[in-house]
């Protein structure tokens, strides 16, 4: 089939669109407004943009009214936000928060979770959640789409504080991610989690290549070292890691 979006009909019962860009990890996003009022909302459209500084994404569309929705707002005006990680076994929670509410509504108390407080910013952290991410806000990108729910407000962030729980971290100091179950967005009504995983290490002798692979800016910085004493006349170019 072909189709061009905006233009032609696809001719199926169904937009195909973002059942094509899967999984999709969710951005469980926290924040509080300038009256102390505090939201949680997930956002599929989410993702890490660089490692050194660590710096993270959410795309928020407009809501059925083509209004700005809260989570955008809020770390726009208050400056934080906090990124929680959505897990299977707190799927039901995930998605009672993906209710559309007026504005002030609490759903954290709507969805019976527990907050944890943050140490660096005010909004708070799902409790149960495995890991959070506590984040500044940077800027945003706003992109004109149709109305009511097309354009969409890409809120970027540096990760300022990490919270892991030591309860998921295995005998050689990783993430076990298929203890954790992260939940992540497929198309139309349908979700999955991870429950398998299998390892490629890219050939070669690059350790650059794979501590930034890694996302290690310790690692990235020391290879770089190792490399310019090795090659004092080479220039070297950033890594597009």
């Amino acid at each position: 089939m072909f189709y061009q979006p905006g233009l032609t009909s696809h001719g199926l019962p169904f937009d195909p669109f973002k059942s094509c860009v899967i999984p999709r990890p969710i951005g469980w996003i926290s924040t509080v407004n300038e009256f102390g009022q505090h939201n949680l909302a997930p956002y599929s459209q989410f993702q890490n943009v660089t490692f050194d500084p660590p710096i993270v994404m959410f795309s928020a569309n407009q809501d059925t009214t083509g209004n700005q929705k809260d989570s955008a707002r809020n770390a726009e005006r208050t400056g934080e936000f906090v990124w929680n990680m959505a897990t299977y076994d707190l799927r039901d929670a995930v998605n009672i928060t993906a209710e559309e509410l007026p504005n002030g509504v609490d759903e954290f108390e709507r969805a019976g979770l527990e907050k944890l407080a943050s140490k660096l910013v005010k909004p708070m952290r799902v409790k149960g959640s495995p890991i959070q991410f506590e984040c500044v806000y940077l800027n945003t990108l706003r992109f004109a789409g149709t109305p009511p729910m097309g354009s969409a407000d890409v809120v970027f962030g540096k990760v300022v504080a990490v919270h892991i729980d030591d309860a998921v971290i295995d005998s050689r100091g990783m993430i076990d991610v298929l203890k954790i179950k992260p939940l992540a967005r497929m198309g139309y009504f349908d979700y999955t989690f991870v429950d398998n995983k299998f390892e490629m290490v890219i050939p070669g002798a690059n350790k650059g290549l794979l501590a930034g692979l890694e996302g290690s800016a310790d690692k990235s910085s020391k290879e770089l070292q190792i490399s310019r004493a090795a090659h004092p006349d080479r220039k070297l170019g950033k890594s597009s890691i």
